[in-house]
């Protein structure tokens, strides 16, 4: 006998000792999951599309039986997967809605000696939960600074000294400019960064400060939730002022040591807002290995936008950090001191 599904709230607490496995289709796992979830799909893309289908067309009687003719011949295979995801025999089950696609998976579970608890509401209810989340206060600084100011750096040594860190590029796969895709995987969709960025935010405790770096609400083709981009926005604000010479330099170590043409291909992608005879200029450099001549020109576009959107964006506290010879490590250090009692 199958128990009644688990509150979201419940279900998550155990998720954190027992595995979830999620039964929806692989397309609907890949566009958003349970961080850290199994996906044991009941239907693939294709026999969830049928199914569907026949539903609609025909009523959820032939659906039904359409669905029992898929299922049978693979309720060997799905037991023998379970038994490797729950070798502890007990686990999490959830489908979109928490209906007939859970319910039927966590009685072969239980069946089979698995003890299967399954999601009120499904991945319907998770989701609802992951938004309404952002919408708490948060005890957020964040850390901002003209592009090439070494912000990831900054962020890393807090990490290293046990502070609260939320990489938003490390999340979402990308370094927030038109050549922020260079070198890094695939992004994930908007909805699975609100899952990864839910989860971090719920490990960590308000009576602490959350440093964040400052981004725009696009991180490539990634959206920031709006509850949490106002946070940010109204957060207390610490802008590291670093040399333009020493942003270069970072610059060129971080993004020039790669395929030309991908480069070439980032400088056209904001070839309008730069201005025609300024991106022949940056092509020319790229072209001749002149680096630092490239970025050098390329500064001069994301300075005024970034001086812009700091000015618009901004309206909270802030506190400004020259940044001369001090290593990540102390500027770390500064940042801590700085923010401690505020």
């Amino acid at each position: 006998m199958i128990a009644s599904g688990l509150n979201i709230v419940p279900f998550l607490e155990k998720s954190l000792s027992l595995p979830v496995t999620d039964v929806r289709s692989p397309a609907e796992f890949e566009h958003g999951h349970i961080p850290g979830a199994f996906n044991l799909p009941l239907f693939n893309n294709d026999e969830r599309a049928l199914i569907g289908t026949l539903y609609h067309r025909q009523g959820s009687s032939e659906a039904v039986k359409k669905g029992l003719e898929i299922v049978g011949p693979k309720m060997k295979t799905f037991a023998e997967l379970a038994q490797g995801i729950a070798p502890g025999g007990e686990m999490l089950v959830h489908c979109w809605r928490g209906g007939m696609r859970s319910n039927s998976m966590a009685w072969l579970m239980n069946t089979i000696g698995i003890k299967a608890q399954t999601l009120e509401g499904g991945y319907k209810s998770y989701r609802k939960h992951v938004l309404s989340s952002f919408l708490q206060p948060l005890n957020l600084v964040v850390i901002g600074g003209m592009t090439g100011s070494g912000k990831t750096r900054v962020l890393e040594k807090l990490e290293n000294q046990n502070m609260q860190v939320v990489h938003l590029e490390r999340m979402a796969n990308h370094k927030g400019s038109a050549f922020g895709g260079i070198s890094m995987p695939n992004q994930p969709t908007t909805e699975q960064f609100e899952n990864n960025l839910h989860k971090l935010l719920n490990r960590f405790g308000n009576d602490k400060k959350i440093y964040i770096e400052d981004e725009s609400i696009a991180i490539g083709k990634v959206f920031l939730p709006q509850p949490l981009y106002r946070q940010m926005s109204a957060a207390l604000f610490v802008n590291l002022v670093v040399p333009k010479e020493k942003r270069v330099e970072h610059l060129v170590n971080e993004y020039t040591r790669t395929d030309k043409n991908l480069l070439i291909n980032c400088i056209k992608r904001i070839e309008k807002r730069v201005g025609t005879e300024k991106t022949k200029q940056v092509i020319n450099y790229i072209e001749n290995d002149k680096m630092e001549q490239a970025v050098d020109i390329s500064l001069i576009y994301y300075d005024k936008l970034y001086t812009r959107s700091m000015e618009e964006r901004h309206n909270g506290e802030r506190i400004e950090i020259v940044v001369t010879d001090q290593d990540y490590e102390e500027i770390a250090a500064q940042i801590i001191d700085l923010t401690r009692n505020i």
